[in-house]
């Protein structure tokens, strides 16, 4: 098998696709399939609201879920159950969609109290909670948790599947949500004041799940768990800052901090004279066992970083790809293939050593609608009032 290096040193584009209509690509998750099959899906969030399925192989467009009204936080596969597909956004709903169907309504919505906009969600491993950070609601902030089996299409009243709400760990808007990747009831969630709380939803109420705290001095933006065993957590900020710790030690009060910037950026030395200018996000490579951190341009320049105690590496940059800025990446299982999107619209396949098949679209799509023009920004989180 390939080394890493190796695989990082061969990638080019093998596949591109832009579709006709430009709408920036916010978030993307890949179909699991046991055997790695190439009839899997990938599915993207996109800037006019819809969720998007492509083909894993070709990247052609299988179809697409209409329904939200807010702007869209993200798209989830189940793990167990993959033909279903949820999607969060800030019109206060989180939705399920059967991926075998695709222009069906969703199978179950999710929602808690009237005002809520969900800005972050996430699944847990086992499939039987969902857990949604909501933006700031007057002086408070919410984590919001559903049994992921029961929801209901009812606009009001008690909703069925509703667990419970998590009301004091944040007090701004909640940025990230993410549950530990085997531990069901490890969640760990981070805001627009600068915690990171780590949660073991076992214990039942939120003063006795709430089991560390850790402070990233800034508006954080993305949290991954990395680790053999998902020992480690990785915070980036909206202003690129990067805190990774070692919380294998949940009981002590102070957790290991492995490595800690206010800005990462000067942590990066980059052959060729090239920039970084903000971090898309980060990636536990299981089959690889490294942190891998991704960071770009407004150019749609992609740079590939190691991240480890010791600092962050540049590993390879990838350029001639995408013209704008990059919103979201994803490697397949076993570094089959690195799928990126961003805000030219243009969703990219990468391999290693492989040839771009011709006649593929190259044109980026410039648009002045007043959507992009109001998510164009990319490290600082949307405004509460804007919920396109």
């Amino acid at each position: 098998m390939e080394t890493l290096e190796e695989t990082f040193k061969t990638l080019a584009i093998a596949r591109r696709l832009q579709p006709s209509e430009p709408t920036y690509i916010l978030d993307v998750a890949l179909q699991p399939s046991p055997s790695g099959s190439s009839a899997a899906l990938v599915a993207v969030s996109c800037s006019n609201r819809t969720v998007r399925l492509h083909h894993r192989e070709t990247l052609g467009v299988h179809g697409e879920f209409k329904g939200h009204t807010g702007r869209l936080c993200g798209v989830r596969f189940a793990h167990g159950s993959p033909d279903l597909l949820y999607s969060g956004s800030a019109d206060g709903t989180l939705r399920c969609w059967d991926a075998r169907r695709p222009g069906s309504d969703a199978t179950r919505v999710f929602r808690s109290e009237v005002g809520h906009a969900f800005c972050s969600f996430d699944l847990s491993s086992n499939d039987t909670v969902v857990c949604a950070g909501t933006e700031q609601v007057g002086e408070d902030s919410f984590l919001v948790f559903w049994d992921a089996r029961m929801a209901s299409g009812k606009p009001e009243g008690k909703q069925p599947g509703l667990l419970g709400v998590y009301t004091e760990s944040h007090s701004d808007d909640i940025t990230a949500v993410r549950f530990h990747p085997r531990v069901a009831d490890r969640l760990a969630s981070g805001g627009m004041d600068g915690l990171v709380n780590v949660f073991d939803l076992s214990q039942g109420g939120e003063d006795d799940a709430l089991i560390t705290t850790r402070n990233c001095d800034s508006s954080a933006g993305t949290i991954c768990w990395a680790g053999v065993d998902g020992e480690q957590l990785l915070c980036l900020t909206h202003d690129e800052g990067l805190h990774l710790w070692d919380v294998r030690q949940l009981d002590s009060d102070d957790p290991l901090t492995l490595l800690s910037a206010s800005d990462a950026r000067s942590l990066v030395t980059l052959p060729d004279g090239h920039a970084l200018e903000h971090f898309v996000g980060g990636a536990w490579l299981e089959w690889a066992g490294q942190l891998q951190v991704v960071g770009g341009t407004s150019k749609g320049e992609l740079h590939l970083l190691e991240c480890s105690g010791q600092g962050l590496r540049a590993v390879r940059s990838l350029t001639d790809g995408h013209s704008a800025t990059v919103r979201c990446f994803l490697w397949e299982p076993a570094g089959g293939a690195l799928l990126t999107g961003g805000e030219d619209g243009q969703l990219l396949q990468w391999r290693a050593g492989a040839t771009e098949l011709q006649g593929a679209q190259r044109d980026t799509l410039k648009s002045t609608s007043a959507m992009q023009l109001k998510t164009k920004a990319h490290r600082k989180h949307p405004s509460k009032r804007n919920n396109t």
